[in-house]
């Protein structure tokens, strides 16, 4: 009786060890938007791969799952997931808050190659050429009140993909976007003939957008903590 006991009892110790052990799992959507995160690269991203790091030193598992844009926003309201990731302080939509950044990333013009683009302001680029961007983004004020000045010289694309193939192939002459994002889809897709302009460059934090509610709540205080002293 004594030994069955015993037995039990250190089952229970192990089974009340290992739970104490477990790491805990938060689950987040996110986008492809190579190389800061995609579902096919080897890390899932560099952006996703730097919140896992964080994440994993203080006891947190990360769980992520990709979709479009819109729905990965969409989704992320849902129970189950904390948020969605990467995201611009603008792209935080109604229902989420920010965190602190986690990594970041920047805005240039780029252009194509063989055509000569001067400026000297987002207005002045807006008034005097077309210019591209992605749809489903959320801009800058700067480049927004811009878009809206000049409606007539912009041109809209759903993705990436589409932004860098309509600048490629001429449709204009400039695009707005991350360069890193352009230069790796180019090196990926063998276009070889478009290059970013240093004239403006904008840096753009990359947050979290956390669910904003009672469930989240220990969550954003925790990421409070954990991205402090993340540099710039």
């Amino acid at each position: 009786m004594f030994k069955k006991f015993s037995l039990i009892t250190m089952i229970m110790f192990f089974v009340l060890i290992t739970k104490s052990n477990a790491e805990e799992t938060w689950k987040i959507t996110s986008l492809d938007w190579q190389p800061y995160s995609g579902a096919k690269m080897t890390n899932q991203g560099n952006s996703i791969q730097k919140l896992r790091e964080i994440l994993k030193k203080n006891g947190i598992r990360l769980l992520v799952e990709f979709y479009p844009w819109k729905r990965a926003q969409y989704l992320a309201k849902k129970k189950g997931y904390i948020g969605y990731f990467p995201a611009w302080p603008e792209e935080v939509t109604e229902g989420f808050i920010a965190s602190s950044p986690a990594d970041w990333s920047e805005l240039k013009v780029i252009k194509r190659s063989e055509d000569k683009v001067t400026f000297k302001s987002f207005d002045d680029l807006f008034k005097n050429y077309k210019v591209g961007f992605v749809k489903t983004y959320v801009y800058p004020k700067v480049i927004n009140d811009a878009i809206k000045k000049y409606p007539h010289n912009i041109n809209k694309s759903p993705n990436e993909i589409a932004l860098l193939k309509k600048l490629s192939y001429g449709r204009y002459p400039a695009a707005i976007t991350d360069p890193n994002v352009m230069l790796y889809l180019a090196e990926q897709q063998g276009i070889t003939n478009i290059e970013p302009l240093n004239q403006i460059v904008i840096k753009k934090e990359l947050v979290i957008a956390l669910r904003f509610d009672n469930e989240n709540a220990k969550r954003i205080k925790l990421l409070k903590k954990f991205l402090k002293n993340i540099a710039n």
